[in-house]
């Protein structure tokens, strides 16, 4: 296995998917959530990025050439749902808030805690393009597969840190959070939005 793959891989991953950035919208969107059933969406959020990242790997490419869009068109698309995500939290209505222990594992696990936050257009441009390289490199998969790995480790210990954080927070505490970090959420997808549409209009830069 290639050590310096692997933790180039693993640092372009961390950078990307950036699971601190990602940790507010999980506790606003699990504000009403007792702990176990926040570790059991934090659970299933990494598998969630497991699978996506999985088929970004094997057949990203191809999927997205098949359905005819670019990597920068799901970028402008993800950072979309991002903003009206981000809205949400500054009027102190998300969306997407479970509104049962029940229906939230399979409510935001995947959407849009996975995807597009921490699993977005970056990440599966990352995943592509490090999958290619390994396998130009003779198959070089371990490297792939315990970067990928430690990543998805790195995603489990913030958010399930996270969760026992949230716990400790009074519910005005929660309100300033949610309100402070639906405005940094904002300027997020403000950025995702302006990157894919730079890439798609080069006359815009």
């Amino acid at each position: 296995m290639d050590d310096a793959f692997a933790l180039k891989f693993l640092g372009a991953l961390i950078a990307i998917m950036n699971p601190l950035g990602g940790l507010p919208l999980f506790l606003a969107l699990t504000a009403g959530l007792g702990a176990q059933a926040q570790r059991g969406i934090a659970l299933q959020v990494v598998l969630c990025i497991a699978a996506i990242g999985a088929v970004a790997a094997m057949a990203g490419t191809p999927i997205l050439a098949f359905f005819g869009i670019g990597i920068h068109d799901l970028q402008v698309a993800g950072g979309l749902m991002v903003l009206k995500i981000a809205f949400d939290m500054l009027a102190g209505t998300p969306g997407d808030a479970p509104a049962s222990p029940d229906g939230a594992a399979g409510g935001v696990a995947f959407y849009p805690l996975a995807f597009p936050m921490l699993m977005g257009p970056g990440a599966i441009t990352t995943m592509i393009i490090f999958a290619g390289r390994a396998q130009h490199r003779g198959a070089d998969w371990a490297a792939c597969v315990v970067a990928f790995g430690a990543a998805l480790l790195c995603v489990a210990v913030v958010l399930l840190l996270g969760a026992r954080f949230g716990a400790l927070l009074s519910d005005t505490a929660r309100v300033i959070m949610t309100r402070v970090m639906g405005l940094i959420l904002a300027a997020i997808a403000v950025q995702m939005v302006v990157d894919g549409l730079r890439a798609l209009l080069p006359g815009l830069g």
